[in-house]
């Protein structure tokens, strides 16, 4: 979301936010003169909150819910977006107090628009009110032009959000990425919406996991967690990611899943409660296996309702997928498959460091061909 704060040096209202590469940041208005801090701050404070309730229709879109009948979670994030166009008599026209009560929205978008314009109105500045007003609208076309998957300008900060859906624009895009450079090359992260690249990246993982099966003679779903055994991985997302598909799930499916599960973690929301009793369960089982005690103390032992960072799900379910095609190519390169290819730079033994990195980069050119051909052998799976 963009964040807004009063520069009391330059006495401006300035606005900022992330773009995946570092924060950006612009003036929006000179404050007035004279005016109180505190009602400065009101102003400052109420714009971030409609940011920040715009920016949730877009991480949290009416086609992720579950239904659309009137009153459900759906219907309601249906309504939500469906306000953007009662922002700006909000902000005009708000409710303000009277005979000791106010009108107060059910929209949290559409409240935090009124808490602007009630900031407004105790300021009295013209000026100020059509600039709040273009960059209320400058705002919500941002959101507006990250769900058509157009993540330019102020829309570029949704690479930092998760969201439960992802755009088959965005989705596209992150395939053309791959494409290029199968280990992910650096503008997933600044330039795709970060669910819309996982769900690109458990495509090509599939893939160069299909590869990796085949030269080390590993099971798919288990070619990652044997990685691990070569260099340090996160394994157990891209192997759960390469399980779900093994058993029918499409990439999408996959990693909406368990974003949309993360998310709701962070809402503070337990959707499957019986999933987490059987989990619980499987775990009690499991410490009183590895302690020998048929009533383990549980007291100190923690449980992950998330395998995702769940204040950053979507980018760390991103990383972990990314490291997985990593941990392929390792246990592809393990195999010695490439040995013969490299017969013209002598004894591996004997190799200096210049030797070492032709290897490497002869090694990692051989498996992203494999692995090109491989996903576009399963390109339906993505589609």
């Amino acid at each position: 979301m963009t964040r807004y704060s009063v520069d009391l040096d330059q006495h401006q209202l300035v606005a900022s936010w992330g773009t995946g590469e570092g924060d950006l940041s612009t003036r929006i208005a000179v404050l007035p003169d004279g005016a109180d801090t505190s009602v400065l701050l009101a102003l400052a404070r109420s714009l971030t909150q409609l940011s920040a309730a715009a920016w949730r229709t877009y991480t949290h879109p009416a086609s992720a819910a579950d239904s659309l009948e009137p009153n459900s979670e759906g219907w309601r994030r249906e309504k939500e977006r469906e306000a953007f166009g009662e922002v700006p008599g909000a902000i005009a026209e708000p409710h303000l107090p009277h005979g000791g009560a106010m009108m107060v929205s059910y929209s949290a978008l559409v409240e935090s628009a009124h808490r602007v314009g009630r900031a407004l109105h105790d300021l009295d500045d013209e000026a100020l009110v059509k600039a709040v007003l273009a960059e209320a609208a400058f705002e919500l076309a941002a959101v507006e032009n990250a769900e058509l998957g157009d993540l330019t300008s102020r829309a570029q900060q949704a690479v930092l959000l998760s969201r439960e859906d992802a755009s088959p624009v965005q989705v596209a895009a992150a395939d053309r990425l791959l494409q290029q450079d199968p280990f992910g090359p650096a503008e997933l992260f600044s330039a795709v919406d970060p669910t819309a690249a996982a769900v690109a990246a458990a495509h090509w993982l599939a893939a160069a996991a299909e590869v990796a099966a085949e030269s080390s003679g590993e099971h798919p779903t288990q070619v990652v967690l044997e990685a691990d055994n070569i260099e340090s991985l996160p394994h157990e997302t891209p192997t759960l990611v390469l399980g779900l598909i093994e058993d029918g799930a499409t990439p999408h499916e996959a990693v909406t899943k368990l974003v949309r599960h993360a998310m709701h973690i962070t809402d503070g929301l337990l959707l499957d409660p019986v999933a987490l009793r059987d989990q619980l369960e499987d775990f009690e089982e499991t410490v009183a296996e590895h302690t020998g005690e048929d009533d383990p103390d549980l007291d100190d032992v923690a449980v992950r309702l998330t395998p995702l960072d769940p204040k950053r799900p979507a980018r760390d379910l991103l990383e972990d997928l990314l490291a997985g095609i990593h941990g392929c190519w390792l246990l592809h390169s393990d195999s010695g498959e490439d040995d013969e290819d490299d017969e013209d730079l002598g004894d591996a033994e004997d190799w200096d460091d210049e030797q070492a990195e032709e290897h490497q980069r002869r090694s990692h050119e051989r498996f992203a061909r494999l692995v090109r051909e491989t996903a576009a052998a399963n390109r339906d799976r993505l589609i």
